[in-house]
């Protein structure tokens, strides 16, 4: 009984945490300045000059992939459900193979900046219009519920509102995104996803010598409870949790997220050559996958803490698990270190994603063509300071949201499939259609859209995990047919203006 009172004796924030925080923090800093005080223009600001070490954007696209989504919600995916949110790794190391090899060498190809760029290239500028809006949309909202999740953590640790949380998160965010451009993310980005190794690790082992009889009993209890299970091979559609739903769906989501979302692939962008940046790509799967095994292993061994000790207060939801056991059960400093990983996880926004895409793909080609690098370059930092507030906003509507992770999967799965595969069309085919692309977007969208409302409400049986893969099949099909049908009107129009002329 001591023992429990101990533990939740140890809920405080001490003048230690906080230390140990603000170190974290100014480190961030000091990288951010080393890293950031040469960008000059655009191109420096957005693509960090091409220079950037393998290594270095290996592990900012990691932590990038990971943030506070991932620290949070996986550890209450596996403490209220199961370890079968591992099947999506297997569709996403695929996916990531696939892109390495279809995507990545387009995007070297036309040298781009932006990867919407490509489709200008490939179809026109209003399909890179429509492509970059549609970035718009899709990281706006998952990056809004990405930072809420950052903001729950802090909150509960730190006992602030959200309110205050996401303002504070949000200053910082916009400071040093804006001072530093790409170059400094990327290298601050290798320094989190450090922090994120080590306080994950530190965290499993603390929490394993919590559990009465150690490792034995904790596999015990766990899988007693059905929280070991990884894969499910049931054929059901209405389970976005099968092996089938699972993989195919991170497949997709792979594709899109990693080979045509502004946010991933411009870490990737920023080394060399394309060999080194196919190479990067691929080696991610290497880093990630043990990040997302700590976390799993975290949510479980909470699980079995939880169950061996009734007497220490539970959080009121699932979601709020992580947070509350380093709030109230974890020792000085300890609790400083899962603090900074949490705030370092949220600081890497998509805030230079969101500002190279808007000024790339709308501001210089349709508001002002011929303006200096300079003036190009502060509107790039006021777009950050405007994308900052308004993923504010989103994070703040995001509060009645009970799975945070299932629900950020929910929007790429209703969105993703439109870009995607107006994507594959450009590299997969050599049709040409550009208002037809932006049809078979919105077609594709709003279909996907009214499918997840109707499963939602229990009208058909069909999991949120199939939606981008029958999006991104519609858009591709829609994309093609419209091309074919472009043709056979433009030959029309050919042979009627012959007629005449003859």
């Amino acid at each position: 009984m001591s023992g429990l009172i101990a533990l939740q004796q140890l809920g405080a924030i001490g003048r230690i945490d906080l230390a140990v925080v603000g170190l974290a923090v100014i480190l961030l800093f000091v990288i951010s300045y080393v890293f950031g005080r040469e960008e000059k223009d655009t191109k420096d600001f957005f693509v960090g000059g091409r220079k950037v070490p393998s290594i270095v954007a290996c592990l900012s696209f990691v932590a990038t992939e990971v943030s506070a989504l991932t620290i949070i919600g996986v550890p209450a995916t596996a403490y209220s459900e199961n370890w079968q949110y591992l099947q999506f790794f297997i569709g996403s190391a695929t996916a990531r193979v696939m892109v390495a090899f279809l995507f990545i060498p387009v995007f070297y190809q036309y040298n781009c900046t932006s990867i919407y760029e490509f489709l200008r290239h490939r179809f026109g500028p209003e399909t890179q219009y429509a492509g970059s809006i549609f970035f718009f949309i899709t990281r706006l909202i998952a990056s809004g519920v990405r930072l809420y999740a950052a903001c729950l953590g802090v909150g509960i640790i730190l006992g602030w509102s959200l309110a205050q949380t996401l303002l504070i998160f949000t200053i910082v965010s916009v400071i040093f995104i804006t001072f530093g451009g790409i170059k400094a993310v990327v290298w601050a980005g290798a320094y989190q996803a450090t922090i994120f190794f080590l306080a994950g690790g530190v965290l499993l082992i603390y929490l394993l010598l919590q559990i009465q009889g150690g490792l034995s009993t904790a596999w015990q209890i766990a899988g007693e409870a059905g929280r070991l299970s990884v894969f499910k091979f049931d054929f059901d559609l209405n389970n976005p949790t099968t092996f089938w739903a699972g993989t195919a769906n991170a497949f997709f989501i792979g594709l899109a997220v990693f080979g045509t979302d502004q946010e991933l692939m411009q870490r990737l962008l920023t080394v060399k050559t394309r060999r080194a940046s196919q190479k990067t790509i691929i080696s991610t799967i290497l880093v990630g996958l043990p990040v997302l095994c700590i976390y799993l292993g975290i949510g479980t061994l909470l699980y079995v803490f939880y169950q061996q000790n009734p007497g220490v207060a539970h959080p009121e939801k699932a979601k709020e698990v992580f947070s509350h056991f380093v709030a109230n059960s974890l020792p000085v400093g300890l609790k400083g270190l899962m603090l900074s990983a949490i705030i370092l996880a949220s600081i890497d926004s998509p805030l230079s994603s969101l500002s190279s895409s808007f000024v790339t793909d709308i501001y210089r080609p349709l508001i002002k063509k011929s303006a200096t690098e300079k003036h190009y370059l502060l509107v790039s930092r006021i777009g950050i300071v405007a994308f900052g507030f308004i993923l504010a906003i989103i994070a703040f509507a995001c509060e009645p949201v009970e799975n945070i992770l299932w629900f950020a999967f929910e929007i790429i799965s209703v969105t993703g499939g439109a870009t995607l595969g107006v994507f594959l069309l450009g590299v997969l085919t050599k049709r040409k259609s550009n208002y037809g692309n932006i049809a078979a977007m919105i077609i594709s969208t709003a279909s996907m859209m009214t499918l997840l409302l109707l499963s939602h409400g229990g009208y058909i049986k069909l999991a949120w995990s199939w939606l981008i893969v029958a999006g991104t099949v519609l858009t591709l099909a829609m994309g093609y047919m419209f091309s074919r049908l472009g043709e056979r009107f433009n030959r029309k129009s050919l042979i009627s203006r012959m007629v005449k002329n003859f």
